[in-house]
């Protein structure tokens, strides 16, 4: 790709009318609202106007467009920025949107949002997200790219360009998503470092003094230098050359916070908070503009920036021209494209999801290990993998290759970077059309939790596949067994959290976590667990419901034992127990809490009946949250402190989880 063919800027006076435009529009928003960073965008409006104007390829009237190139402000906070060249370039985002930004029910949020404002391609804000979303977007480009471009069509061509502050640099999760781009050569990401030397607290270099530039050469990226954001022709020719290189791109762009301002430029107090009334005024007459009017849009800037509304629509027509002959050329490929985008399942897709029989003894995690290799060949946008965990997690899928710096297979390898793994999922969803993945540990989802929260945030479909669910770890001891990591996931509003009893309903959770919309975490254990008897149910259970009566009383129960995971098939034995000895017991299987909160009044009461109080939760975690199903009278058995180092068996009975333990809580309640 080259710089845009468009109608050349006859004068500079035109490029600075711009350029002051976005500062300008920065400046005001933030000062209505009384909240917010302006400096950063006033200084980057040199490099945004550049991007929009003369390189990147988007349609403002169709932002979803396939072959858009993709522009990310891992600098969230400077999103009047972003809301900027959204409204000039056509976006449908009003100018009264930007004078009601960071108000109530407007689309200018703080922090850009995906799917609130046209045009967002991920929620940022927390630093170091966006960086770690563009690098999952470059892996879905060239996925899909070798899945459907042929010789003579491409379908998939374009890059991901990001602006990245000093915060973002020095965020973990950074690091660990610029050494997989680099390994995998994503050539394709073109980022911006914003150096000006400034945070909240003042100067970065109260903590901050590597070498950023070096340390991006070692991760295997083509790294360049530009003394002054203000030198167009400068960071033109460092964009020219970064799309020439196969490796990923880091421009490190000297910049000046608060660019015009006669007394806050290059401090930190121009980062986050607004200029003042007086300082604006001031500002405006620095950068000889033309009014003093709040957000002033000069017809002729307009003009020229909504140039990409008729750009950007002749860009796509050409682009479906291209489409429509590869449709003609490869039918089957270009419908199973649309149907991918549109988020349809393919027909069958879980036609061989396997049947487990009763009795078998199974780990959950090597249930699900068979699901998914009986799903993924019927699947072909379900790609994903592991931190490093694998032959662990059971994740692998074997005969779809491998994904990697020379590789498009299906089977990633994130290395041991659980924080970067589930923001590179995130940006691998937002992309469309593909369903990703990934594994570790259940008491690794700690790492990885920014990513989940967001994915949530966005609704975007991403699955989690954490094994090694509970005290089963056993010898690995407290470190490893995960405590208080279901209820914090279960925490997270619009994440459905699914921890399957037995093989079964292990199957039935990819069942679930596939169609899902939003995403979807399945906890899964390490150690084997009986395949249980459903004879009384029918065809299957109801795992997809969140909760269901596994075993029941002849009459009305006098109690009720719940129980989820490794905890159901105990739960079962004290029944029996119970049952012997003349109680009339139920047992209910609840694998997903958020699943049955979303079942009707009717199924709830009938399956935990508001007559039947003497209830007892069978959990080997945390508490916290039983008390909704248990209520005053009920009791748990659960956990309320960390494990310890010991075989399996010896810890859960050492910690109650026990068929006679249960029986005796239950004939205290009763």
């Amino acid at each position: 790709m080259t710089i845009q063919e468009q109608t050349p800027i006859q004068k500079n006076t035109l490029e600075e009318l711009c350029i002051n435009t976005i500062r300008t529009l920065a400046m005001d928003g933030v000062q209505k609202a009384n909240s917010g960073h302006p400096g950063t965008a006033m200084a980057l409006a040199p490099l945004t106007y550049l991007l929009w104007t003369r390189f990147m390829h988007y349609n403002p009237r169709n932002p979803a467009w396939a072959n858009r190139d993709r522009f990310i402000l891992s600098a969230g906070h400077a999103s009047m920025l972003l809301y900027s060249m959204l409204h000039l370039t056509g976006y449908d985002l009003p100018l009264e949107e930007l004078k009601s930004f960071r108000q109530w029910g407007s689309r200018t949020a703080g922090h850009p949002e995906y799917g609130h404002t046209p045009g967002v391609e991920t929620t940022t804000g927390p630093l170091g997200q966006g960086f770690a979303n563009g690098v999952g977007m470059a892996i879905a480009e060239r996925f899909r790219a070798s899945q459907y471009n042929r010789p003579d069509h491409t379908l998939i061509d374009h890059y991901i360009y990001a602006i990245a502050s000093d915060g973002d640099l020095m965020e973990g999760v950074t690091a660990e998503a610029a050494s997989l781009a680099g390994f995998l050569k994503l050539g394709k990401l073109i980022y911006f470092y914003d150096d000006n030397s400034i945070t909240i607290e003042g100067s970065t270099n109260l903590a901050f003094g590597e070498d950023v530039g070096r340390r991006f050469e070692a991760y295997h990226w083509h790294v360049q230098r530009v003394a002054d954001v203000n030198d167009l022709a400068s960071v033109e020719q460092a964009i020219l050359a970064a799309q020439a290189d196969e490796r990923p791109s880091l421009i490190i762009v000297r910049t000046h916070i608060g660019f015009g301002s006669p007394n806050k430029q290059d401090s930190s107090k121009a980062h986050g908070e607004p200029l003042g009334a007086d300082e604006v005024l001031l500002t405006k007459r620095n950068l000889n503009w033309p009014s003093e009017e709040p957000f002033y849009v000069p017809e002729e800037s307009l003009t020229y920036y909504r140039q990409a509304v008729e750009r950007g629509a002749a860009q796509e027509q050409d682009w479906q021209e291209r489409f429509n002959a590869y449709a003609s050329a490869y039918p089957e490929l270009a419908a199973r494209w649309q149907q991918e985008l549109s988020g349809q399942l393919a027909e069958g897709w879980d036609s061989d999801i396997p049947t487990f029989a009763t009795g078998e003894a199974l780990a959950s995690r090597a249930a699900s290990g068979k699901t998914l290799s009986a799903i993924a060949p019927k699947l072909p946008n379900l790609i994903g993998g592991s931190a490093d965990l694998a032959p662990s997690t059971n994740t692998y899928v074997k005969g779809l290759g491998d994904f990697g710096p020379d590789e498009n297979g299906r089977n990633m390898h994130f290395g041991i970077r659980e924080h970067a793994m589930g923001s590179v999922m995130n940006g691998m969803s937002l992309y469309g059309g593909l369903i990703p993945f990934g594994a570790t540990f259940l008491i690794f989802s700690d790492y990885m939790r920014p990513p989940i929260r967001l994915a949530a945030l966005m609704g975007i479909k991403t699955i989690y596949v954490f094994t090694h669910d509970s005290i089963g770890v056993g010898e690995d001891g407290p470190t490893h067994q995960p405590v208080e990591q279901v209820a914090a996931l279960r925490a997270i509003p619009g994440l459905t959290v699914l921890r399957p009893g037995d093989a079964n309903e292990t199957a039935e959770a990819w069942r679930i976590a596939i169609s899902h919309h939003g995403p979807v975490a399945l906890a899964l254990t390490r150690q084997a667990l009986p395949t249980l008897d459903r004879s009384q149910l029918g065809a299957a259970s109801n795992t997809a419901k969140g909760a269901y009566v596994l075993q029941d009383s002849e009459g009305v129960p006098q109690i009720i034992l719940i129980a989820t995971g490794s905890e159901v098939s105990l739960a079962l034995d004290a029944a029996n127990k119970l049952h012997q000895e003349g109680i009339a017991v139920r047992v209910v299987s609840m694998p997903s809490w958020e699943l049955f909160e979303e079942q009707s009044a009717e199924y709830k009461e009938a399956v935990l009946p508001k007559s039947v109080t003497a209830r007892v939760a069978i959990e080997a975690a945390s508490p916290m949250g039983w008390d909704r199903y248990v209520g005053l009278q009920g009791t748990t058995v659960t956990l309320n402190h960390f494990g310890a180092s010991a075989p399996a068996k010896t810890v859960f009975q050492k910690f109650g989880f026990t068929a006679d333990n249960i029986v005796e809580q239950a004939k205290k309640v009763l």
